[in-house]
C-alpha cells in the first residue's frame, strides 16, 4: 500500500509521517509531499516537491497512491481551488481513500476560517472519491508560549470552551486513519478536554513559576493588535474573528471521536503545557 502525505513539510504533515513510520509502514510505501521538500529529505521516505497549485507536479506525486491525506493549506484566497487540484489528482490516482484535515463543526459554524474548509468538503464529496473528514479543533502550539511568557495572552474568546490538543494527537488520529478501515464516508470532529483563555494562563502561570494573564479585547481590538505586531490586516481578522466565535462555542467539540481514533484519552492540557516549556 502506498500512502501520500501533502504538506508534510509542515508540523502536522510530518508529525503524520512520523507516526506512520513509527507504526511500522515501510518508509517504501510513504510519499511526502511539498513545497520546500529540503525539510523532510531527513525522514528516509519517498520524498517529491508537489505544491497544491501545481496539478502536474501533484499528479506525478500520487502515482499509484492508495491513500492520500490532503492537509489543508495556508495560502488563504487561493487554498479552495489548490485543495480541488489535489482531490482531482488523488482522484486520477484511483486512491481508494482520501482524508482532509478541516475544521470544526465546518459546515454549520459561521467562522470566517471555516468558510475555504466548507468549500473544500464540498468538493470532496461531490468527487466520487471514498473520503473521511478530520475536523481538527484547536493545535495547543497556536499560543506562543514565550511571547505569553513576556508579555500575557490576549484575545477575543472570551470564556468560550477550546477543545484544544497537540498536533502529535491530531497527528496520530490521522495516521490511525489511513492505516484503518472503516474510515470512508465518516466525518470526526477532533478536539480535546476543553478550557478557556483564563484556564490556559493559570494552567502556563502555574508551570513557569511566573504569573501569565489572559486579557480580553473584543474582536476589533484583537485585530487592531495583531495588524500593530505586524500581522496581515486579512490574516489579522480572520484570527480575530475565530477568536469571536470561540467565544460562541466555534471551538468546542466533544472528546469521544478523538479519543476513539487514539486508543485512548486525548492528552491532557498540563502535559502539552508542560512538554511545550520544556
Amino acid at each position: 500500500m502506498t500512502i501520500v502525505v501533502t504538506g508534510a513539510t509542515g508540523h502536522l504533515g510530518r508529525l503524520v509521517v512520523e507516526s506512520l513510520l513509527a507504526r511500522g509502514v515501510p518508509a517504501s510505501e510513504i510519499v511526502a509531499t511539498g513545497r520546500h521538500i529540503e525539510k523532510i529529505s531527513d525522514l528516509g521516505v519517498t520524498v517529491r516537491k508537489a505544491p497544491y497549485d501545481d496539478p502536474a507536479a501533484l499528479a506525478e506525486a500520487f502515482t499509484g497512491a492508495d491513500r492520500v491525506l490532503v492537509v489543508s493549506g495556508l495560502d488563504f484566497g487561493q487554498r479552495v481551488e489548490q485543495h480541488r487540484n489535489a482531490i482531482e489528482a488523488a482522484k486520477a490516482a484511483g486512491a481508494n481513500l482520501v482524508v482532509y484535515t478541516s475544521a470544526p463543526k465546518a459546515d454549520t459554524t459561521d467562522m470566517k476560517l471555516a468558510a475555504d474548509h466548507r468549500a473544500t468538503e464540498e468538493i470532496l464529496v461531490g468527487a466520487g472519491v471514498p473520503y473521511t473528514i478530520l475536523r481538527n479543533s484547536w493545535y495547543v502550539e497556536n499560543y506562543d508560549l514565550s511571547q505569553a511568557l513576556d508579555h500575557g495572552l490576549f484575545g477575543a474568546a472570551g470564556d468560550g470552551l477550546i477543545s484544544g490538543a497537540p498536533r502529535a494527537d491530531y497527528a496520530e488520529a490521522t495516521a490511525s486513519v489511513l492505516l484503518g478501515e472503516g474510515h470512508a464516508g465518516k466525518v470526526y470532529e477532533l478536539g480535546g478536554a476543553p478550557f478557556t483563555m483564563t484556564e490556559l494562563a493559570a494552567e502556563i502561570s502555574r508551570q513557569a513559576g511566573r504569573t501569565v494573564t489572559y486579557t480580553d479585547l473584543g474582536e476589533e481590538k484583537y485585530a487592531e493588535l495583531l495588524v500593530g505586531a505586524g500581522v496581515p490586516g486579512q490574516a489579522a481578522a480572520i484570527i480575530a474573528d475565530a477568536d469571536a466565535a470561540t467565544a460562541r462555542g466555534a471551538l468546542h467539540v466533544d472528546t469521544a471521536d478523538l479519543e476513539s481514533l487514539l486508543g485512548r484519552p486525548a492528552t491532557p492540557l498540563a502535559t502539552a503545557i508542560a512538554n511545550a516549556l520544556r
